[in-house]
């Protein structure tokens, strides 16, 4: 069992950075694919980024790729999120979410593939 808890969201304007933090329970986080994943309203949950449990892989959705990164802390059950460059469009609840997988190759990108959220966390970005 994990449970996770986000943190970092808020307001920031066009071009600006933030950087989410999710933390993690347990002691195997170091088993877990960790993801970001985000909601804007009315629109469906959307894969953001993931790495893999070693933090050796990690995957960008298009949107967002050479402006945010992500990074893990194994000894300290932590997985972030950099985000910078920020636009409007990426105004949204940011969620953290992990699951599972005994290869280090494997790190699904689609949510309903993940076991565990956390409660999530509000990025809005002004023009």
């Amino acid at each position: 069992q994990v449970q996770l808890v986000e943190s970092g969201g808020g307001l920031v304007q066009a071009g600006g950075s933030l950087r989410l933090s999710c933390a993690a329970s347990g002691r195997t986080f170091v088993s877990y694919v960790m993801g970001w994943f985000r909601q804007a309203p009315g629109k469906e949950r959307e894969f953001v980024s993931a790495i893999s449990k070693s933090g050796g892989s990690t995957y960008y959705a298009d949107s967002v790729k050479g402006r945010y990164t992500i990074s893990r802390g194994n000894p300290k059950n932590t997985a972030d999120l950099q985000m910078n460059n920020l636009k409007p469009e990426d105004t949204a609840v940011y969620y953290c979410a992990a699951v599972f997988r005994a290869q280090d190759t494997v790190v699904p990108h689609t949510p309903s593939e993940y076991d565990y959220w956390g409660q999530g966390t509000q990025v809005t970005v002004s023009s």
